[in-house]
């Protein structure tokens, strides 16, 4: 089986998980666990049926389960409050809810985007996902930036077909891009910065080895 959703890319047979083009490491259990929710795809997995499927005979704490979905989430960059990929089911088990692109022949690998988008921070490095990355206050900000002078919602990054744009969402203080307060939706460009009260930031895309454009070298994000 092999699909692609989000910036991901998943190939059973070669028991090989990818993001934005690189591998991603798992645990065994881990995997079986992304193939069983892909494989019940519209519908949900019971714990019950996780539990037969990962532990055959064995009884094991409902901290295990959660543990391994955690460690999905994480490597998805999927979040439990508001997920895009893995929805938790009530006193149920879990549902694996991203739209799939299924790759017939090749690699899945080839479905994902070639680039990632990534924010340069200090000593941090932001990976920007597919879609809309919210910048601000508020705890489920991509970029959190806590100072009284960012607003809660303060400017989203949109990620979409390999182009990038950024947009105030009616801040008090603004959004700059290049020195520049911004109006509108502005396209972002390797190396632009931005910058958000206090939090000056540099817009990368990253691409794979072998491309033209070099890749950051730095510390992985904080």
């Amino acid at each position: 089986m092999k699909l692609s959703f989000a910036d991901c890319a998943f190939d059973s047979d070669a028991r090989e998980l990818l993001r934005a083009g690189r591998p991603i490491a798992l645990s065994p259990k881990a995997f079986a666990l992304l193939e069983l929710l892909i494989e019940v795809r519209p519908g949900a997995a019971s714990k019950t049926d996780i539990r037969a499927r990962l532990w055959p005979g064995a009884r094991v704490s409902d901290s295990s389960l959660t543990n391994l979905i955690a460690e999905l989430r994480a490597a998805l960059r999927d979040r439990g409050r508001k997920p895009r990929i893995i929805r938790t089911v009530s006193r149920y088990g879990y549902a694996f809810t991203a739209d799939t692109k299924t790759v017939r022949g090749g690699s899945a690998a080839t479905e994902v985007p070639e680039a990632a988008c990534r924010l340069i921070w200090g000593r941090r490095e932001i990976e920007l996902e597919t879609g809309e990355n919210l910048i601000g206050r508020d705890q489920d900000a991509i970029v959190w930036i806590d100072h009284d002078s960012v607003s809660r919602r303060h400017a989203r990054i949109v990620i979409r077909a390999g182009a990038a744009t950024v947009t105030d969402l009616g801040s008090k203080n603004g959004t700059f891009v290049g020195g520049k307060r911004i109006q509108e939706s502005t396209p972002l460009r390797d190396r632009d910065t931005v910058k958000i009260g206090p939090a000056s930031m540099t817009f990368r895309i990253i691409r794979p080895a072998g491309s033209t454009v070099s890749a950051v070298k730095g510390n992985p994000r904080a």
